[in-house]
């Protein structure tokens, strides 16, 4: 009898995956059915509440920061600056903006390779925002069999009050995670100041409504929908995960035939007939999607490991190992070896670790100074009486760095024949931070050099900081 190798089963265990994934249909019915999620207590719910703790401080707290003088993060759309970390990035640097989006494509391609849907489950706002509106709807009106009798039953004074009293709280916090992430475009402190003395721009409001009206609909209202319709992550699992990525699986082989056991049964044919599910479906009860994990992986799954703990605690009561559901890979549910280091996780890596590379690189030589030299158009040069030659050219220099500046312009013959005065209303030139600079420049050579076309640099340079420094190339015309 032939035994099976690694490549079959890492070729089961990926037709599998596929499978699964494409047999996967959102019924309509479905939809519209109200998912009731039971609470549920363990480490991986408790790894949840950490994760958003740490992830929502500092959704929060940021805007009201200031090192400084400044805000750590501020998008300024009015001024077209974008402050971060002490840094300050205008429009044309969106260069840096496009390239760090590479990077972050690539990071989730890795990182879903790897890790499957820990995003969805730990990180991913939706998910995050969504639990903590549950939470309060399951403070206010109690768990999941409370919640569908009251919302089964009849309308009376205590079931107008409870859901009155939810939704007010509900849009209370959408108001405030909205004003939030506005004060991430408009200083947090500004913000409260014209909310407080009724001086918000209309587009202040509507802004404000928007982001409230959109997080209370996302969260409260939809919830698992955003997760089962519109959000594209879950199918991108079918292109980005494989046999060996980290998901939510359960173990047939040990789990089925399904039935109800006892602690400490040991009749042996129940034994023999029965696997370890006692099919309590705890596992769907506390799913924040709905969803049945015994069914399989489906795109459905967010990766909250909720069933993980709920089946472990029952496995504690029937005195069996825990694990039943657990996060592991397709391969090893297949009963191979999950291999973390494959060649697509290697391929990714490569390619972040160069995008990344060449991303810190730009960022570190980005110099914050921008500067253009234009020639006069009306004459090339200008003939004095003393024999003297003249270029006219205009200087123009922004800059873009968060400080004010002194700035010394000087030039550089690159030919070694043209001696020049460089003469201009001031020198050096004082530009506050965000501005632009411009005014006349004018070379003189005392006489006249056999070279036509001479070439020379002129040079910016910061006063008392001479890595900022900005050249460019120009020419003096002769007769």
């Amino acid at each position: 009898m032939q035994g099976k190798g690694p490549g079959t089963l890492a070729s089961k265990a990926q037709d599998q995956v596929m499978m699964e994934i494409n047999e996967i249909e959102v019924d309509s019915y479905e939809l519209q059915h109200k998912v009731y999620a039971k609470k549920v207590r363990g480490k991986f719910r408790n790894l949840r509440w950490a994760v958003a703790g740490v992830l929502l401080s500092i959704y929060f707290i940021v805007p009201w920061l200031k090192i400084g003088g400044r805000h750590p993060i501020l998008f300024d759309i009015p001024g077209r600056k974008f402050y971060v970390l002490g840094s300050v990035y205008w429009p044309q640097d969106v260069f840096y903006l496009a390239l760090l989006l590479i990077v972050l494509t690539g990071v989730l391609f890795i990182f879903t390779a790897v890790a499957g849907r820990l995003w969805c489950g730990y990180a991913c706002p939706q998910s995050v925002f969504t639990d903590i509106f549950i939470s309060i709807e399951r403070f206010l009106e109690g768990d999941a069999l409370r919640r569908q009798r009251l919302d089964d039953g009849s309308w009376g004074a205590v079931k107008i009050g409870k859901k009155v009293s939810k939704h007010v709280v509900w849009l209370a916090i959408s108001f405030w995670v909205a004003f939030t992430f506005v004060a991430y475009f408009i200083a947090a402190e500004v913000l409260l100041e014209r909310i407080i003395t009724g001086t918000l721009t209309w587009s202040n409001i509507f802004w404000l409504l928007f982001f409230t009206a959109s997080v209370y609909a996302f969260c409260a209202l939809w919830r698992e929908l955003i997760c089962l319709v519109p959000c594209p992550y879950g199918r991108f699992q079918s292109a980005l995960i494989d046999a060996d990525s980290l998901v939510i699986g359960y173990d047939a082989k040990r789990g089925e035939p399904r039935g109800h056991k006892l602690r400490g049964d040991n009749k042996e044919s129940n034994k023999e007939k029965l696997g370890d599910c006692i099919d309590c479906s705890l596992c769907v009860q506390v799913c924040p999607t709905g969803i049945d994990i015994r069914n399989g992986l489906q795109c459905e799954c967010i990766g909250c490991a909720l069933c993980i703990d709920a089946c472990n605690a029952v496995m504690c009561k029937i005195g069996r190992p825990k694990g039943l559901i657990r996060y592991t890979s397709m391969r090893a549910l297949a009963g191979g070896e999950t291999k973390v280091i494959r060649p697509r996780v290697i391929v990714y890596t490569i390619c972040i670790v160069l995008l990344f590379g060449f991303f810190a690189y730009k960022l570190h030589s980005r110099i914050p100074l921008e500067m253009q030299i234009l020639r006069d158009r009306t004459a090339l040069y200008i003939k004095g009486a003393d024999g003297s030659i003249t270029n006219v050219y205009t200087l123009r220099v922004t800059n873009m760095d968060i400080d004010d500046h002194k700035y010394k312009v000087s030039t550089a013959d690159l030919d070694g024949q043209l001696k020049v005065r460089l003469s201009m209303g001031a020198n050096p030139i004082t530009v506050k931070s965000g501005e632009v600079y411009e005014g006349l420049l004018v070379l003189t050579s005392e006489k006249v050099v056999e070279q036509k076309i001479n070439h020379l640099n002129f040079i910016v340079e910061s006063v008392g900081d001479k890595a900022l420094q900005a050249t460019r190339d120009a020419t003096f015309v002769m007769p």
